[in-house]
């Protein structure tokens, strides 16, 4: 079963009298626990896919299905409450909250939107700064850290809710040559541990080598899409 399905799904924005296309007619697939890659130049429809399938935005036709949720009838408020139950986001300038420390930061999504006991909060925090290779900076503040190691803090604050789908908005474009390796080396050790789908929006060459399937977009249309054998090799 998918985990996101587009079908004939449309994007315009209305600037004054002037209609402008985003998104014009794209169909795709989005698999479980996979790897995937919106490439395409600076307007070509990438940063609003991403915003549209992270219910911040809605369709202006066709349809976008998203954990079996069809997002363009999800309310303002309905669409917060899934977001915060099903997505995580990674961006490329980081948006840690400078005034709190790294545990705080990741532990900021379940104080905002779940329930977590106090204990359960940390337990999960601490897991998931182990996993990221950050347990040793949970009292740091963003100033004290590189930023690889934001990086690493901010996959670990996109997956302490535990959700099926991360989005991550060019997240290597802040960092050099090996730490954005590095990165993208721990998110797929996520991936395969968490068993969580990760969806980039990107022109680095790094990724697009690194996903299992790439979608080259132009001017808001879906120009090819390719599939590799990278999920089955490394679960061979």
């Amino acid at each position: 079963m998918s985990l996101v399905r587009a079908q004939h799904l449309s994007k315009t924005y209305r600037v004054g009298d002037i209609e402008v296309p985003a998104v014009r007619g794209v169909d795709f697939v989005i698999e479980p626990a996979s790897f995937v890659a919106f490439v395409g130049p600076s307007g070509s429809g990438k940063s609003t896919l991403l915003n549209l399938i992270g219910c911040l935005d809605h369709p202006t036709s066709g349809t976008l299905t998203v954990l079996d949720a069809d997002i363009a009838t999800l309310d303002r408020r309905a669409a917060a409450r899934f977001r915060g139950s099903h997505i995580g986001f990674v961006f490329q300038d980081f948006n840690l909250i400078p005034v709190l420390t790294v545990f705080e930061n990741v532990e900021y999504p379940l104080r905002m939107v779940q329930e977590w006991p106090a204990a359960k909060r940390r337990a999960q925090v601490l897991r998931l700064l182990e996993a990221v290779g950050m347990a040793d900076q949970a009292d740091k503040r963003p100033d004290q850290i590189s930023g690889g190691q934001k990086q690493r803090v901010a996959i670990a604050r996109a997956l302490v809710s535990q959700p099926k789908l991360v989005l991550a908005d060019e997240p290597t474009a802040n960092l050099d040559h090996d730490t954005a390796y590095r990165v993208l080396q721990l998110m797929k050790k996520m991936r395969d541990e968490f068993r969580t789908t990760f969806v980039f929006s990107t022109h680095d060459p790094k990724i697009m080598g690194e996903a299992e399937s790439t979608f080259i977009l132009e001017d808001g249309q879906l120009l090819s899409a390719a599939h590799h054998n990278a999920a089955e090799a490394a679960h061979a």
